[in-house]
């Protein structure tokens, strides 16, 4: 078998090249990071074995390998998932402003999405990635999840369906997500209620994930009025010691929350018709190391 030590450049020049869309597969797949690493470290091992003599597309037994790898992960996930301490969500990335100008990539990596495709069984998660966000193929969607290309396509149109049923209505610009983000810290900033209630969509629904190690809120927060004067309370016991900072997560606008300089957590959004739908706040400390630095993705 001519494997890595027959090709050990061509090995790693393939794998580096193809690195970030590997790494946009799993986490998109997973929610996580942490759990992409280890899947494209999988990856890597299975793929240095390969022969490489016998492989035309080095792209599509990459993300094969790595489709594979990360479905038997997300199922593990998934019980894990269910002793998790209330809500869970996924873990924040601070992206680059390419991942941001690159409409579809942002959407299918923003916080909204990536709970949506929550809802999926791990097999119509796989195929949805594959096919609505990387646009593979039918029969290399069949070779990466152990389908016919027939089953597949049903799988996608369900999937398809399932997502249109639950994602957000229309595309909200990144400049009117920022306008709404910016009138959103305003208003937190100087505890005015009033101000929150104007950005706030009435039947606003918030969620904040501690994984049980921070304090969070065990259920989601539904409607306006109950959400801002939560949130002017955790003003007036934080004061001057918190902090808003704008930053790019997940490909859209979002803010880092700060206690007294340190990282408590990552606020980000929904924005619908100028008005924010969606509140998601991650203070998992386990969640939070991939805000330091910005996370390359690819397609």
């Amino acid at each position: 078998m001519a494997g890595v030590a027959d090709h050990p450049d061509l090995a790693t020049e393939v794998f580096v090249a193809h690195r970030n869309l590997l790494f946009t597969v799993a986490y998109e797949m997973l929610g996580s990071a942490a759990d992409a690493e280890d899947v494209l470290q999988e990856t890597w091992l299975r793929w240095s074995g390969v022969d490489l003599d016998g492989v035309l597309d080095h792209r599509a037994y990459l993300v094969k390998i790595t489709t594979r790898q990360a479905l038997m992960r997300l199922r593990a996930l998934g019980r894990r998932k269910e002793s998790y301490v209330g809500p869970w969500l996924p873990e924040p990335l601070l992206t680059a402003p390419d991942v941001a100008e690159d409409v579809e990539l942002a959407e299918s990596v923003s916080m909204a999405m990536l709970l949506v495709l929550e809802t999926l069984t791990p097999t119509e998660r796989a195929v949805f990635v594959l096919r609505e966000v990387f646009d593979l193929h039918y029969d290399e969607i069949a070779d990466a999840v152990g389908k016919s290309s027939a089953a597949v396509r049903q799988i996608a149109h369900r999937a398809r369906s399932h997502v249109a049923a639950r994602r957000p209505r229309g595309v909200t610009s990144p400049a009117e997500t920022r306008g709404a983000l910016a009138a959103f810290q305003r208003a937190v900033e100087t505890g005015d209620l009033q101000g929150l209630l104007d950005i706030l969509a009435p039947d606003v629904v918030a969620l904040s994930d501690g994984g049980g190690v921070k304090q969070a809120m065990p259920r989601p927060v539904e409607g306006a009025a109950r959400l801002g004067r939560r949130l002017v309370n955790a003003l007036t016991r934080f004061g001057a010691a918190m902090s808003l900072e704008p930053a790019q997560i997940n490909g859209g606008p979002a803010l880092l929350v700060r206690l007294d300089g340190e990282l408590d957590g990552v606020l980000a959004v929904q924005v619908e018709d100028g008005l924010i739908t969606s509140l998601y706040y991650v203070r998992n400390p386990e969640k939070l190391s991939r805000v330091q630095r910005e996370t390359a993705m690819g397609h």
